[in-house]
């Protein structure tokens, strides 16, 4: 269970400044199906969180604590660097006529395939008994960030203050992954 939390947490802010809630929220607003959309965008990460959990069932037996220390240090360093990126807009599917749940699903899951949210579920994934839990809460931050944007449409969406708020996560996923880094390689 201890991987939950963390996984949630670092789900919660990794996908509030990402560029999926963002396609989240243009295509509930083109289809006006918010929670069929953000149930679609569910699914799509899901299927890529699900491949970094079986990844993590398959390499936590292999990794010892400090191996597994520096792999969350370098999810943190990783997503830092994501964060402090200009975020690029969305393509926003026009052209894709598969209705409204399967244009998501198909979208999203394109979109968010490696992920920094999936390298979070594998490095919380090696860390515990079962990389399942891990899943769990990063599915569960997943939706809450998705079904907002839905909720929420683009033009609302658009007016929070992602750029400072990415800019700040950076900086925290960089200093702790220093950290983390460090006493990994026992430099602390």
């Amino acid at each position: 269970m201890e991987a939950v939390v963390p996984a949630f947490i670092a789900a919660l802010l990794t996908q509030a400044g990402d560029r999926s809630p963002w396609l989240v929220a243009i295509l509930a607003d083109r289809y006006g199906r918010p929670f069929t959309v953000a149930l679609a965008a569910l699914f799509a990460h899901a299927a890529g969180n699900a491949i970094a959990a079986t990844g993590a069932l398959l390499i936590a037996p292999l990794l010892t604590p400090n191996a597994k220390q520096l792999l969350l240090a370098l999810a943190l360093i990783f997503a830092a660097m994501g964060a402090l990126w200009r975020l690029k807009a969305p393509d926003r599917l026009e052209g894709w006529r598969l209705g409204t749940f399967l244009t998501p699903l198909l979208g999203i899951f394109i979109l968010a395939l490696g992920d920094t949210t999936q390298f979070f579920t594998l490095a919380f994934g090696v860390r515990g008994p079962t990389p399942w839990f891990a899943l769990g809460g990063a599915c569960a931050a997943i939706f809450v960030v998705n079904l907002a944007a839905a909720l929420m449409g683009e033009l609302a969406w658009r007016q929070l203050p992602i750029r400072q708020f990415r800019i700040g996560f950076g900086l925290l996923c960089l200093l702790a992954g220093g950290i983390i880094g460090a006493a990994a390689l026992r430099l602390i």
